[in-house]
């Protein structure tokens, strides 16, 4: 899955042009393994006692996922995970919040740059047009990327306060633990037409009639809902979330790393034999079906008329 670390390793050179084409676009580069550090943004990497701490750093948009935040995010991952001294992975968000969700009204919105596919082997998004070039990036960004990011070898445990909302939730879902305080999520996708966000894992997560009414109402559930439901693990007050993540952490690195690898492979193979993996592509069929209905039905606009204001001002 990963190359090796030389200076001229093909991983270098992609993330070389990474880098390239997003400047040539006048948006910051994605981060390579090597420039990542504790403050560096969109995404900040440090490590402590066994632990790599994995930092959404876009406070000033409560965390919402850009492209280059994705990249960013994944060159963390494959950090972390070639680190042999690293045991466990925590992926936390700066700022009020763990994350908004996908990035769809800020000025480094980047849907419309073309960066070299990391996660699936797929022809580039940006010389297509309509429901072909939606289907090419969604497809890398969102669903490759978390199935990718799901797969990572060792324990991830999502760190989250504030909100959770959307892309945000498929963030959380790819850990193998949630740990919360202080937090909200939501999934309000369906106010665009749309069925749920893009990694629709939500009848696993939520159980299948609390996943309807979360997604039917698009109102937010609380952490302790969420903890009643089997969504999260832990909720614990603001102040004892770092030091609660700590602990699990601890605890996990005193145990064989193939072990732990071995395992989490043995539950994620349980979960897709339950019919996880295949929920997930046959209703991101849906959730493209369901963009083009919209383009037709709203002026070619995918969103069906909606943005970052009137999604947030209709948040319950």
């Amino acid at each position: 899955m990963f190359t090796e670390r030389t200076p001229d390793s093909p991983t270098k050179h992609l993330l070389g042009s990474l880098s390239a084409m997003a400047e040539a676009a006048g948006i910051p580069a994605p981060l390579t393994p090597d420039q990542l550090g504790p403050d560096t943004s969109p995404v900040a990497y440090e490590t402590a006692d066994g632990v790599a701490y994995v930092t959404l750093n876009r406070p000033d948009y409560r965390n919402a996922q850009n492209s280059v935040m994705t990249y960013s995010l994944d060159a963390a991952f494959v950090k972390a995970v070639q680190d042999a001294e690293v045991k466990v992975i925590v992926l936390r968000g700066n700022g009020k919040h763990f994350s908004a969700g996908h990035d769809i009204g800020t000025p480094e919105r980047d849907f419309n740059v073309d960066y070299p596919n990391v996660a699936s082997l797929y022809w580039t998004h940006t010389d297509r047009s309509g429901a072909d070039q939606r289907l090419a990036r969604e497809i890398e960004v969102y669903t490759g990327m978390c199935h990718r990011w799901r797969e990572i070898p060792k324990p991830v445990i999502a760190q989250v306060h504030g909100a959770c909302i959307a892309g945000g939730l498929m963030l959380a879902w790819i850990c193998d633990f949630i740990v919360a305080a202080d937090a909200f999520f939501a999934d309000p996708v369906v106010r665009m037409g749309i069925p749920g966000v893009e990694f629709f894992a939500h009848a696993f997560v939520l159980g299948p009639r609390r996943a309807k009414e979360i997604l039917y109402t698009g109102r937010r559930f609380t952490a302790a809902e969420a903890l009643d439901w089997g969504m999260v693990n832990h909720v614990v007050p603001r102040d004892e979330l770092a030091g609660k993540v700590a602990e699990i952490a601890a605890n996990i690195a005193e145990m064989p790393q193939l072990g732990l690898s071995l395992t989490k492979r043995a539950v994620n193979i349980s979960e897709d034999q339950m019919g996880l993996r295949n929920s997930i592509d046959a209703a991101f069929g849906w959730h493209h079906f369901a963009h083009s209905a919209n383009t037709e039905m709203y002026d070619g606009d995918s969103l069906g008329g909606m943005d970052v204001h009137s999604m947030r001002d209709s948040a319950k």
